[in-house]
C-alpha cells in the first residue's frame, strides 16, 4: 500500500499534468460510482468537502439525509493510462462519510474495514488472492454488447485460436502500469473466456484492486471492439465464471494457516478457519453469489462448486487446500463469482472464518474424491450438505444467519435483503425463452 501525504497527491497532480480526477467509490451492490473534479478543486477533496447526493444511489440513504461526503484514501491515487497524455485523468477511491463526521455503515468499503479491525485486535492480518474469470463478447453495429464469439479456443489455448490474446495482453500491461502486479492470465474453458490473477496482498487493497480490474477490463476490451463481462454464467451448456478467493492469516509476517507437522500442512486456526466458513456458507451465499444468474453456475457438471465440503487434494468441493504449502498455504473459497462486491464478500469471509477459530468450530472430514460423482444417497451418509439453489434460497438463509447480518450491519443487511428480495420477485414474473420453446406448441 503506497504511503501518499496530502503533499505527495498536489506533487503528483501538478508534475504528471493531471486535469481531472474521479473521486470513486462503490454501492451497495458492487458497481462502481464516481464524480469527477478538476485538479483546482483538488485542495477542496483532500479536505474531505466534496459531497454527493446519497439518496440517488440505490441501497444508501432516503432524500431526507442525502448529504454524503467523499473521503479520499490517499494511498488509492493513479493515473488511467488509457486517458489523454496531456491533461491526464486519474482517481482516489473513497470511503463515504455522514455530514456529522462519521463513517456512513452503509458504504461496503467500512463493512470491510470494521471486519479488517476486529481481525487486527485479535493479531491477524488477512491477506487476499483472487482469481477472477470473464468473457470477451463481440458487439453489434452500434457497440452494445451481445453473446456471440467467432472463437472456439479451450483452456490454456493460443492465439489464433484465442481470439482475445490480444485484449488479454493489453489488460495486463495497462493493470500493471496501474500498479497491480499480474502473476498469470490465460484463456479459460469457455470460447471467449478468460481468467487474470493478480498478487497476494492484505484484504482491503485487494477489494480495491477489484474494482480497479474491473474497470480496467472493460474498458481495454471496448478499445479492442469487444465487450468484457463479469456475469456469472451468460451461456448456457458451457462453464460459467468464478471469482475463487485463496485467503490466509498472518501475523507479524508470519502465516499461521502453516503447519508443517500436519498431514495436511495445516495449522489448528486453519482448520477452524475452514469450519467457520462451512457452517456459514449458506447465509453468506447471497453475499458471494448475489445475482439470480450466479445460481446458474452453481450446478453439477461445469467445474463449479455445489456441495458443502473440502480437500486438501481434489477440486470438486466447495473449499480446496492448494499444493503449494509453507509459507503460501491458503485456503481456497471457490463459490464466488466476480459479479459480487469484493469489500462485502472479503468481509463475511473473513468473519466467518474469525468466528470458527474464536469457537474451535472443527470442519468435517477432508472429502478427497469426486463429490460430482457420488450418490445422493452416498453424499448424505457423509453429511455432505449443498449450497442454495437460487437466490430466493440464499437470501432466505441469509436471514437465518445474524452472524452473517451483523456482519453486515443493520443498514446494509435491510437494503440489501430487501432489494434481492425485488429482484427475485422480478425474475419470477418474466417469461422466458425457454417457457415459450417448453410449453407455447405443446400446451
Amino acid at each position: 500500500m503506497k504511503k501518499n501525504t496530502r503533499d505527495d497527491i498536489v506533487r503528483l497532480v501538478e508534475e504528471e499534468d493531471v486535469e481531472f480526477i474521479r473521486l470513486q467509490f462503490t454501492d451497495m451492490f458492487g458497481h462502481l460510482k464516481n464524480i469527477a473534479i478538476t485538479a483546482n478543486q483538488l485542495e477542496k477533496a483532500l479536505d474531505n468537502r466534496c459531497t454527493f447526493d446519497g439518496s440517488s444511489i440505490d441501497g444508501f440513504v432516503g432524500i431526507e439525509e442525502s448529504d454524503m461526503y467523499l473521503h479520499p484514501d490517499l494511498s488509492t491515487l493513479e493515473i488511467f493510462p488509457w486517458r489523454p497524455q496531456q491533461g491526464k485523468v486519474a482517481r482516489m477511491i473513497c470511503d463515504i462519510y455522514r455530514p456529522d463526521g462519521t463513517p456512513f455503515e452503509g458504504d461496503p468499503r467500512f463493512v470491510l474495514r470494521r471486519a479488517l479491525k476486529e481481525a487486527a485486535e485479535m493479531g491477524y492480518t488477512f491477506e487476499v488472492g483472487p482469481e477472477c474469470e470473464f468473457f470477451l463478447f463481440d458487439t453489434d453495429e452500434n457497440g452494445m454488447p451481445t453473446t456471440r464469439t467467432h472463437e472456439q479456443a479451450g483452456y490454456f489455448d493460443i492465439g489464433p485460436l484465442d481470439g482475445g490474446e490480444n485484449a488479454r495482453r493489453d489488460i495486463v500491461m495497462t493493470l500493471e502500469e496501474m500498479g497491480l502486479i499480474i502473476e498469470a492470465s490465460h484463456h479459460e474453458i469457455a470460447p471467449a473466456q478468460h481468467e487474470v490473477d493478480f498478487r497476494y496482498d492484505e484484504a482491503l487493497v485487494t477489494a480495491d484492486n477489484l474494482m480497479t480490474f474491473k474497470l480496467a477490463v472493460r474498458t481495454i476490451a471496448k478499445r479492442h471492439g469487444l465487450h468484457a463481462t463479469f456475469m456469472p454464467k451468460p451461456l448456457y451448456g458451457v462453464n460459467g465464471s468464478g471469482m475463487h478467493i485463496n485467503m490466509s492469516l498472518h501475523r507479524e509476517g508470519r502465516n499461521l494457516f502453516e503447519d508443517k507437522q500436519d498431514p495436511n500442512g495445516l495449522s489448528r486456526e486453519a482448520y477452524y478457519f475452514i469450519g467457520g466458513i462451512m457452517k456459514h456458507i449458506k447465509g453468506m451465499a447471497a453475499i458471494t453469489n448475489q445475482l439470480v444468474n450466479s445460481y446458474k453456475r452453481l450446478v453439477p457438471g461445469y467445474a463449479a462448486p455445489v456441495y458443502i465440503a473440502w480437500s486438501a487434494t481434489n477440486r470438486s468441493p466447495l473449499i480446496r487446500i492448494p499444493a503449494d504449502r509453507g509459507g503460501n498455504t491458503r485456503i481456497e473459497l471457490r463459490s464466488p463469482d466476480s459479479a459480487s462486491n469484493p469489500y462485502l464478500t472479503l468481509a463475511v469471509c473473513l468473519k466467518a472464518g474469525l468466528d470458527g477459530i474464536a469457537n474451535r468450530i472443527e470442519p468435517p472430514g477432508s472429502v478427497d474424491c469426486n463429490i460430482y460423482t457420488m450418490t445422493e444417497k452416498e453424499r448424505r451418509a457423509l453429511g455432505i450438505e449443498h449450497l442454495p439453489g437460487t437466490l430466493m434460497e440464499a437470501i432466505e438463509e441469509l436471514k437465518r444467519d445474524p452472524f452473517i447480518l451483523d456482519v453486515l450491519g443493520e443498514h446494509v443487511a435491510e437494503k440489501y435483503i430487501a432489494a434481492k428480495e425485488k429482484e427475485w420477485q422480478q425474475y419470477r414474473a418474466y417469461v422466458s425463452q425457454w417457457e415459450i420453446r417448453e410449453y407455447l406448441y405443446r400446451y
